[in-house]
């Protein structure tokens, strides 16, 4: 197994891990109600994707209220 022939300097360890910071999220705005969604999803605010309405978003949120109310 091979071993560093030389000790590894915090300036060359800190250059070398300079990328492993993490990123930002990606978010759009939705084209139907301008909320802010990431990419590639349905908005949580009014259920539509590429055009077309994929969540009914007012049966969901009562559907919730009901089984949160029912859990306390």
């Amino acid at each position: 197994m091979g071993l560093p022939a030389k000790r590894r300097t915090r300036t060359s360890k800190r250059d070398r891990a300079s990328h492993f910071a993490l990123k930002g999220t990606g978010t759009t705005p939705c084209p139907h109600c301008g909320a802010t969604i990431l990419p590639h999803r349905a908005c949580s605010a009014c259920g539509m994707y590429r055009g077309k309405k994929a969540v009914d978003v007012a049966k969901r949120t009562t559907r919730r209220a009901k089984r949160l109310k029912a859990v306390k």
